[in-house]
């Protein structure tokens, strides 16, 4: 018979640190944490605050007092003392135990002259038509559809254009910033071995395409998108820009028809419309693309994603605008076997982006 193991201690080596132990973080009461989540609407107004007033541009690398920055500003030191409060309740800023402010690498963000600086994305979601349509989402809920309409008497972008041409302004520029982010990204992630010429569909001012041209010598590339868009595009891919020897700009809407011919074809964030403006716009490209030719579809899902609270929000922003919606994996799968495409692999591109590399059959 098989005696049991005899059990052995073993003594701590007085030469090793003891490893400390973990202190238990407390669980958040659902009461309180219910109270925070009701309260969201503070924290997103004051990171507009802070952007609007330059806050984060008049603190730079050494720490300052509410005072001192009340000063640079031009406003009152008791109301920016309880601003910077708050806002370092959710890291955007630091308090030091003498009082005085420090940046956080989210503060850091919303200046001006950060790289990768998120400013005006900040300030584009919190623009004051968007508390007048979240207030509404029940409405889009119940109804399936863009409550914009009902709530300004116009539709989302002719709103924009006609009554509020410096949020249209500003929401250039926030696309701007975040297409000259996911277009490095982008860069780096396709494989253009064999690629003599892509096309950007939808594309909006180029920033992928410009990328790619930069990163390519050999490459040649089109931009096709809204006459009004394809006139402002990146300079560099303009008539005398630094690459317009080499870059061809097509007016025109990918739902009507895609007039262009291509070795790759972007298409980024822009199958966010109903499934019938999608499945067109598909078609379109389906029906003029080469055999063998590469599509690739760059996506926010609302799966399969590490930031689903951000591509949620997304989601829902364009059912109040819009009524449009962002993809689950399932669903853009779906569409793309529907169009004829050959789906050939699903990769993420960043934390916020997945890319669906699709072959014309």
């Amino acid at each position: 018979m098989t005696s049991a193991p005899t059990s052995t201690a073993v003594r701590p080596d007085p030469t090793v640190p003891a490893t400390p132990a973990t202190p238990a973080v407390p669980a958040v009461p659902p009461a309180m944490l219910l109270r925070e989540l009701v309260f969201g609407a503070a924290c997103a107004g004051a990171v507009r605050a802070a952007a609007s007033l330059g806050l984060p541009d008049a603190l730079q690398d050494e720490p300052a007092t509410a005072e001192e920055l009340a000063g640079r500003l031009g406003v009152e030191p008791g109301p920016l003392r309880r601003l910077l409060r708050a806002l370092a309740c959710y890291e955007v800023f630091a308090e030091e135990p003498d009082g005085r402010y420090r940046h956080t690498p989210l503060s850091r963000l919303l200046r001006s002259d950060e790289p990768g600086s998120l400013r005006d994305i900040a300030l584009w979601c919190t623009e004051p038509w968007t508390w007048q349509s979240w207030s509404r989402l029940d409405d889009a809920v119940r109804t399936g559809r863009s409550v914009f309409g009902d709530a300004f008497g116009k539709e989302f972008f002719q709103y924009l254009h006609d009554d509020a041409p410096e949020s249209a302004a500003l929401f250039n520029r926030a696309m701007t910033q975040s297409s000259r982010q996911s277009a490095q990204d982008l860069a780096d992630f396709l494989d253009l071995a064999g690629v003599a010429s892509v096309a950007d569909i939808g594309g909006g001012q180029g920033q992928v395409v410009a990328e790619l041209l930069e990163r390519h010598p050999e490459l040649h590339g089109t931009l096709l998108d809204l006459p009004k868009v394809v006139e402002h595009a990146d300079p560099r891919l303009l008539p005398g820009g630094s690459l317009a020897d080499r870059a061809r700009l097509v007016p025109g809407d990918c739902r009507t028809a895609v007039p262009v011919q291509a070795d790759l074809y972007l298409v980024k964030n822009i199958l966010e419309w109903d499934d019938d403006s999608t499945r067109r716009t598909l078609r379109n490209l389906r029906q003029v693309a080469r055999p063998g030719a590469r599509v690739v579809i760059v996506e926010n899902l609302v799966d399969d994603s590490p930031s689903m609270r951000f591509t949620t929000a997304m989601d829902l922003l364009l059912l109040l605008n819009v009524g449009g919606a962002k993809h689950t994996l399932g669903s853009l799968t779906s569409l793309i076997a529907e169009s004829g495409l050959r789906l050939d692999a699903v990769a993420p591109v960043n934390p916020y982006l997945h890319a669906f590399s699709c072959t014309v059959p």
